[in-house]
């Protein structure tokens, strides 16, 4: 690609300042880029900031950022409730929540605000690249770049390639990973991807294995800790992702293959309903506030 024509990335427009958007974010400012952070919401625009700061506090600490270039990062960091500002982006993250019409409905407002030439991405971990894409004018221009939570420990980017997604985008999404010390892996557009179409079953199986009784969910997480050397137990993964992202992403799965293997467990549909959640809400499979009382 003609550096002249596109120069280097400097400025990375963030849209969605919760979990993934604002790790995206301080992984970035970390990297010496600035970032445009938006966010309909003051109060998730406040709290990532607050998060951001604390973030490369912890990177001051463990010494893989100095006290000047902490100072540095924190000044890079522009927060907006306007989609405008992405006018002077050079590369724009979508980090919004799972929902395919929230997402497409940014990248038509993004469409005529950013430069023609800059390329979108779509943080989205299970809805298709091509449908997104579809939305704007420079399908050519759109990838998937599929970041795991939490951002700043997990190495991994599933680099996403749309029907129409063009060669020098993915080298350019990838090469931008690769500045943040995560490791690129190309995939083409499935549902799930990869990442997703192998772990969500998984997790979904774990979940139907307790609610048919097989073992508790303490005996379903120790056996695959202990017998398939996994750090976490799917049960424990999934409070930790969210029930409700789980919910969302077997649902996709489900809808773009119509195969009934993803079908979701009843017992995930129940506990999502009933606002167990997981680590965000404070109960999932596992309780998460000592005052509250397990059943």
């Amino acid at each position: 690609m003609d550096q002249s024509t596109h120069p280097p990335i400097q400025t990375v427009g963030v849209i969605g300042a919760g979990t993934m958007g604002r790790g995206i974010a301080h992984v970035l400012l970390g990297h010496g880029y600035s970032v445009l952070l938006t966010d309909t919401s003051p109060g998730a625009l406040a709290a990532a900031t607050r998060s951001i700061t604390a973030g490369l506090a912890r990177d001051v600490e463990k010494g893989r950022l100095t006290a000047e270039a902490k100072e540095k990062a924190f000044e890079s960091l522009q927060p907006s409730s306007d989609l405008a500002g992405m006018v002077s982006a050079d590369f724009i993250i979508e980090a919004a929540p799972e929902n395919v019409d929230l997402k497409a409905d940014i990248f038509r407002r993004l469409e005529p605000l950013a430069r023609p030439e800059v390329i979108f991405a779509s943080n989205t971990s299970s809805i298709s690249i091509t449908r997104l894409a579809s939305a704007t004018s420079r399908a050519g221009r759109f990838c998937g770049l599929h970041f795991f939570n939490p951002v700043p420990v997990m190495k991994l980017v599933e680099v996403v390639a749309g029907m129409e997604t063009l060669p020098e985008t993915l080298a350019k999404a990838s090469s931008l990973a690769s500045s943040l010390g995560k490791t690129p892996i190309q995939v083409n557009d499935f549902p799930g991807f990869v990442s997703n179409r192998v772990l969500m079953p998984m997790i979904n199986e774990a979940v139907y294995a307790v609610m048919e009784g097989v073992a508790d969910v303490q005996s379903v997480d120790a056996v695959m800790k202990l017998g398939m050397n996994h750090p976490m137990g799917p049960l424990e993964l999934a409070d930790l992702i969210g029930l409700d992202v789980c919910l969302d992403i077997l649902k996709a799965l489900y809808e773009g293959f119509h195969d009934p293997k993803y079908r979701a467990s009843p017992l995930l549909e129940k506990m999502v309903h009933a606002g167990r959640l997981g680590r965000k809400s404070g109960r999932g499979f596992y309780n998460y506030c000592p005052t509250t009382q397990t059943e």
